[in-house]
């Protein structure tokens, strides 16, 4: 199955530019199947020749979905499917790089068809989209828009399947489906691996550790190890003599062990422990008038922080959804730099506190409550997550806004005291990356049950 689609961009710096448009459909070799076709707003300014090139202006896109509202359906359409592409280099690395933002791993193969078109069509004056088809008698519309690029790229590869009389295309195919054969070794250790969340390690002849890792799927990622073929993935595989793995029922409770367990291992192969996870935090401030305001920063460690982020993108794609579901002003968010009115004002979605409309403690109530929701600050709570059987749930313990550890417990015993949770719970480190961890998760993952606890209660 092929996902073949056309990315239409900001322009701009390198790995800086924003989706404006995407295109995909979903090819099973012979007909299109399902399709996904969006204008993005990339909350940033489109480069004057970009607009002359696409005719898409940022007028257009204000109203559009923001890629992280979109970025679910991408990921379904495009779930064990091939990415093709015009220049799939470009197009994949745009589309891996929003993920990036998002703090999301998105991996597919892909094929590109200016190079399978070189192959398979060779002597063509160009092989630039455009010039291609039209040489080739392929009608092609909305040249430079997502929807006539990828439409014109599917007709191309359907024509390049049928030139392929070598099979070479269906072959890579079958490749990268099956990945290469696994040896002896690796299949027996492969075969006795659950396909359940936890933790798994990786270990060396002489029993010691030289990777840790966590997934949803310990069985699917491990066999990604020993399937790819880059250099530390061949390197693990020459030395791996045992996988290990503990089960957590949770990926919360599995990112937990993960970082804890890398930072007192130090597995040769491990490198995440030497790397800041984030970069971007939230502070608040009170400004002359008395409204408080938020804003995005750089990491000062030094200040306290509200809440934490992997990057700058991420943190702007929540703070507009805080705007929204608070009702907050964009330029108390530092969203709208606009001398007057804010942009939400002037579409009757603020109430004015832009312009000393709305009452101080009126508008400030509802910020506390945003930072209230979303720190740890002097709280003693619980997080209730899945546990590694059907009868039983994970509990992460949290006092006085530090970080105590994980554990777990039956569903026919209620726990709702810190004394007896602390008998139940393994000691684990508060640091900076386990508090970005838990408030990134809880973030993006709403059904987790965190439940209040009053320290002056004795029993549950």
């Amino acid at each position: 199955m092929y996902a073949i689609l056309d990315i239409e961009t900001t322009g701009g710096k390198y790995n800086e530019e924003g989706i404006t448009e995407i295109a995909i459909y979903k090819f099973d070799g012979h007909k299109v199947v399902d399709q996904f076709i969006s204008l993005i707003n990339p909350e940033k300014p489109i480069q004057p020749f970009v607009v002359n090139l696409t005719g898409i202006n940022n007028k257009m896109l204000r109203n559009a979905p923001k890629f992280y509202e979109v970025a679910k359906r991408i990921v379904e359409i495009t779930t064990d499917c091939i990415i093709v592409a015009h220049n799939a280099s470009f197009d994949y690395r745009v589309l891996r790089t929003e993920f990036d933002r998002l703090g999301y791993e998105y991996e597919r193969q892909s094929l590109c068809t200016v190079e399978l078109s070189q192959k398979l069509i060779p002597d063509q004056k160009s092989y630039s989209l455009g010039k291609l088809v039209r040489s080739l008698g392929i009608a092609i519309s909305d040249r430079h828009r997502a929807t006539g690029d990828a439409q014109a790229t599917v007709k191309l590869f359907k024509l390049l399947l049928s030139k392929d009389v070598e099979k070479t295309i269906l072959k890579e195919t079958v490749k990268l489906d099956t990945k290469k054969k696994v040896n002896d070794k690796l299949l027996r250790l492969i075969e006795n691996l659950p396909s359940a969340t936890g933790v798994y390690y990786i270990h060396r002849k002489d029993g010691g550790i030289i990777y840790i890792g966590k997934s949803k799927n310990i069985k699917k990622r491990v066999t990604q190890h020993f399937t790819n073929e880059n250099r530390k993935s061949r390197k693990i595989q020459e030395e791996v003599i045992n996988v290990t793995y503990e089960i957590t029922g949770s990926e919360l409770v599995a990112l937990l062990k993960e970082n804890e367990e890398i930072k007192r291992n130090k597995p040769k192969y491990n490198r995440t422990f030497k790397r800041t996870k984030f970069n971007q935090a939230l502070y608040e401030f009170t400004d002359e008038n008395g409204y408080l305001n938020l804003q995005v920063k750089k990491v000062d460690r030094r200040k306290k922080s509200i809440t934490t982020f992997t990057n700058r993108q991420q943190a702007k794609s929540f703070m507009y959804r805080w705007a929204e579901e608070y009702n907050l002003c964009l330029r108390y968010l530092d969203l709208d730099n606009n001398n007057e009115k804010c942009f939400k004002n002037a579409t009757q979605k603020c109430n004015g506190a832009c312009i000393q409309e709305e009452s101080i403690d009126t508008y400030n109530d509802r910020v506390r409550e945003l930072i209230f929701k979303h720190t740890f600050r002097n709280k003693n709570m619980m997080i209730i997550d899945r546990g590694r059987d059907i009868d039983e749930q994970s509990v992460i313990l949290i006092e006085e806004g530090k970080f105590m550890g994980i554990g777990y417990f039956n569903l026919n015993h209620q726990i709702n005291n810190i004394n007896i949770l602390k008998s139940i719970i393994t000691p684990m480190e508060h640091d900076r990356d386990a508090q970005h961890i838990i408030q990134s998760y809880t973030r993006q993952h709403k059904r987790l049950k965190v439940v209040p606890l009053d320290k002056n209660k004795s029993n549950s």
